[in-house]
């Protein structure tokens, strides 16, 4: 698994085995985030290409679970992913980032469009 869609997503917040890594910066957390997701601040460390500033919050990580990283876009958010990988663990990226959540949660014409020329293309 490499990439997860917000809706996949939001059908699996329920379940025990996926753990929601946001990874953007605390101020941006704090405004507003998946509900039950974990928040490593290191979006600035990613960006600039410190993928070993998440190795401090390793030990919040569940092993045993799916982890699915969360960014403003999806961009930096790949970059944990990676990381996490590198790590041995079963990590996936937000597509569209916290952003395409909100859309997504927000039922926002945009992502009902959106998603049906998904289902077009496939």
């Amino acid at each position: 698994m490499n990439n997860i869609g917000p809706s996949e997503l939001g059908e699996r917040l329920s379940d025990d085995d996926v753990f929601v890594l946001d990874v953007r910066p605390r101020e941006n957390y704090h405004r507003r985030h998946i509900e039950g997701s974990y928040n490593a601040p290191v979006y600035g460390d990613l960006r600039q290409g410190d993928s070993t500033a998440l190795d401090d919050h390793l030990d919040e990580i569940p092993e045993d679970a799916d982890v699915v990283t969360v960014c403003k876009a999806g961009v930096v958010a790949r970059k944990a992913t990676s990381r996490l990988r590198e790590e041995g663990y079963d990590a996936a990226t937000l597509s569209g980032g916290f952003r395409g959540w909100r859309h997504y949660e927000d039922d926002t014409l945009l992502y009902r469009v959106a998603s049906f020329l998904r289902t077009l293309v496939r």
